[in-house]
């Protein structure tokens, strides 16, 4: 693992993408419209009374906050991978002195910087609007950055194993539309999970993908406090290692299976 040629590709990389910088604006608005909408409806419809304890300000900092949970967790380069490994391309990856994940990691986290230059000014307005009201400590502060770090890595980890599969299939990316479909419904996209009905609401504390969103937008509004966020953390901690496990089993089968073919 070159890690200082790693980190020299994510600053070429970062650099790159500045100066293309109108075109992610574009695709990271596109992600802010669905978040948006749901906040039109759930403050329109809690009006002047709450619904399930939430009031129309503490609806408008949910869905403020998860605009850009989601943004800072969206694993949008996983979406290249198949099309790295269907093309052949990765071969010459493979002769870098680093690892390819170097090369997604590159694209990821300049990606989150163009990103965020447009998500947090956009959201600071919508904010100075719409009045929202946040029930947040110091203590939730403190807990929603690792339960943000751990929710990107779930995030990208488990879609990176998902691309993976292009070393055996050609249409692997459905895999990953599929992934994205569940986190909505799931993550707290759709509604807070606490407004899920009852069989949602206990598929998604089990599966993983209240993990990578819904979760640290919990934590930093004040949801969750004492053994439910205990209870969190270690189902991040767990599906995390889950999906770390399958990267690596998938990457060294596929690769085997890739070199044999490919030679």
């Amino acid at each position: 693992m070159n890690h200082r040629g790693g980190w020299a590709l994510v600053r070429s990389t970062w650099l790159s993408w500045m100066q293309h910088r109108s075109f992610f604006f574009v695709l990271a608005f596109g992600w802010m419209i669905p978040p948006l909408v749901y906040l039109l409806v759930w403050s329109t419809a809690a009006g002047s009374q709450a619904i399930n304890g939430f009031t129309r300000g503490e609806f408008v900092a949910y869905y403020l906050v998860l605009i850009l949970v989601n943004q800072l967790t969206y694993a949008q380069t996983n979406w290249t991978v198949g099309d790295v490994i269907r093309e052949g391309k990765i071969s010459q990856m493979l002769l870098y002195p680093m690892s390819p994940l170097y090369n997604t990691l590159s694209s990821e986290f300049a990606g989150k910087v163009v990103y965020m230059t447009f998500a947090v000014p956009v959201t600071a307005v919508l904010a100075v609007l719409l009045h929202p009201e946040l029930h947040t400590t110091p203590g939730h502060v403190l807990a929603f950055i690792p339960a943000l770090i751990f929710a990107w890595a779930l995030r990208f980890f488990w879609g990176y194993w998902l691309a993976l599969l292009a070393f055996w299939a050609t249409r692997a990316d459905a895999l990953l539309a599929v992934q994205d479909t569940l986190v909505f419904l799931l993550a707290g996209q759709v509604a807070p999970t606490l407004l899920l009905p009852g069989a949602l609401r206990g598929l998604a504390n089990v599966l993983p993908f209240r993990y990578m969103v819904g979760f640290p937008v919990e934590v930093l509004t004040g949801q969750l406090n004492g053994s439910a966020l205990w209870v969190g953390f270690a189902a991040q901690v767990g599906w995390l290692m889950i999906a770390v496990l399958l990267y690596k089993w998938m990457w060294r089968t596929g690769l085997r299976r890739y070199s044999a073919i490919g030679g």
